[in-house]
C-alpha cells in the first residue's frame, strides 16, 4: 500500500482573514479608482478648454461690437444720418452752456 500525505490546514483567525480581505478589496478598488479619478479630470479639463473658446469667441463678438458702436457713433456717420434724414448742419443754431 501507497502512503497517504497528510495535508495539514492552517487555519486563519478572523483578524487575519479580515486583513486579507482588505488587502484583496484594497488591491481591486485602487486601480479602479485612479482610473475613474482620471477619467473625470479628463472631462473637467475638456469642459474648461471649451469654455475658454466660448470666451474668446463672445470677447472677439464684444469688440467687433464695439469697433461697430465706434464707427455708427462718429460725428461723420451722424451727419450722414442727419442729411438722409432732411436736417442740416447751421453752425448758428449750437448754444454751448456753461455749468
Amino acid at each position: 500500500m501507497a502512503k497517504r500525505k497528510v495535508v495539514k490546514r492552517v487555519k486563519m483567525s478572523k483578524f487575519e482573514r479580515l486583513i486579507y480581505t482588505f488587502a484583496l478589496v484594497l488591491a481591486i478598488s485602487a486601480p479602479l479608482t485612479i482610473v475613474f479619478s482620471k477619467a473625470t479630470l479628463s472631462k473637467i479639463n475638456f469642459e474648461v478648454e471649451k469654455t475658454k473658446k466660448e470666451i474668446s469667441e463672445q470677447t472677439k463678438t464684444n469688440e467687433s461690437l464695439s469697433m461697430k458702436i465706434n464707427e455708427l457713433a462718429s460725428l461723420d456717420k451722424i451727419e450722414e444720418v442727419a442729411k438722409e434724414q432732411g436736417l442740416s448742419y447751421n453752425n448758428d443754431n449750437i448754444k454751448n452752456i456753461d455749468e
